[in-house]
C-alpha cells in the first residue's frame, strides 16, 4: 500500500470548489487523475473499513480534465482511484476496469492535493450471470439462514478449486426476498460454492456467510453436466462471530 502525506498548499486557488457538496469538513481533497482522465471515482476509507465494502466517501466522476475535489474532515484516510467499464459506482473491480493503488492520506488543513494513476486491471475477472450468455448449463436454488428463512441480498460465489482462497470464478447476481439464485455457467464441471452478503477480502465479522456443504470435512463439490441446469442447489448463510 503506497503511503502518501499531503498538507495544505500554501497559495492554492481554490475557486473549483462550487461542486463539492456542503459539509462541516475541514479540509479540500483535490488533485487529479492521470490515467485515464474521465471518469474515475475516488473512493475514501477510514482506517480499518473493509476496503472492498462501503466506501466513507466517493467523489463525483471526474470529467475530462481528470480533475476532483473532495470535502473531508481533518484525519487519516485510505484512498483508491476506481473506474469500472460499464460505469457503476459500485461492485467488483474486474479486468478491464482501472484501479490505483491503495493510498494511505494524511488530511490537514486547507486545500490539500493529490495526483493519481489508475491503470487497466488485467486478469482475475469475476463474471456475473449477466456476462455469461444464456445457456442450458447453470445452478439454481435458495440462500437460507440457519431457521431456513430466505436471505435476500446474497450472491453465490462460484470456485474450481476446493481450496476456495482464490477469487470466485463466477458470482450471481442478488437474491431478491425468496432468497433464490440462478447462476449460468459457460460448461460443465466441478464447482465449490459459498454464499455471502459481501464482496472481497475474507468474510468479517457480522458478515453472513456459508459454504455449500454436505458433511464432508473439504468443501463439498458439485459437479454440473454440460448442458444441465442443477437444481435445487441450496447454500445455508450464517453470521461469522
Amino acid at each position: 500500500m503506497l503511503t502518501v502525506v499531503v498538507f495544505g498548499l500554501a497559495g492554492c486557488d481554490s475557486k473549483e470548489t462550487s461542486s463539492v457538496k456542503a459539509s462541516s469538513a475541514k479540509s479540500l481533497l483535490q488533485g487529479q487523475v492521470t490515467m485515464p482522465l474521465e471518469g474515475v471515482r475516488l473512493y475514501v476509507y477510514k482506517p480499518g473499513m473493509d476496503l472492498y465494502g462501503p466506501a466513507y466517501d466517493i467523489s463525483p466522476e471526474t470529467g475530462n480534465d481528470g480533475k476532483f475535489n473532495l470535502e473531508l474532515p481533518d484525519g487519516d484516510y485510505v484512498v483508491v482511484a476506481r473506474k469500472r467499464a460499464k460505469g457503476e459506482e459500485t461492485g467488483p473491480v474486474l479486468a478491464g476496469d482501472n484501479r490505483s493503488e491503495f493510498m494511505q492520506v494524511s488530511v490537514k488543513g486547507g486545500v490539500v492535493g493529490l495526483q493519481v494513476s489508475a491503470p487497466v486491471k488485467i486478469g482475475d475477472q469475476r463474471n456475473f450471470t449477466g456476462d455469461v450468455v444464456e445457456s442450458k448449463t447453470g445452478l439454481a436454488g435458495q440462500i437460507l439462514d440457519s431457521d431456513g428463512q430466505p436471505v435476500a441480498a446474497a450472491r453465490v460465489h462460484v470456485y474450481d478449486h476446493v481450496q476456495m482462497s482464490e477469487r470466485p470464478k463466477f458470482v450471481s447476481e442478488k437474491t431478491g426476498p425468496d432468497g433464490r439464485y440462478l447462476i449460468y455457467l459457460p460448461a460443465g464441471g466441478t464447482y465449490y460454492l459459498a454464499a455471502r452478503d459481501k464482496f472481497g477480502g475474507p468474510p468479517k465479522l457480522g458478515d453472513l456467510y456459508g459454504r455449500y456443504d454436505k458433511g464432508t470435512i473439504e468443501p463439498s463439490a458439485v459437479v454440473v453436466k454440460e448442458g444441465q441446469l442443477l437444481k435445487p442447489v441450496d447454500i445455508t448463510v450464517t453470521k461469522v462471530w
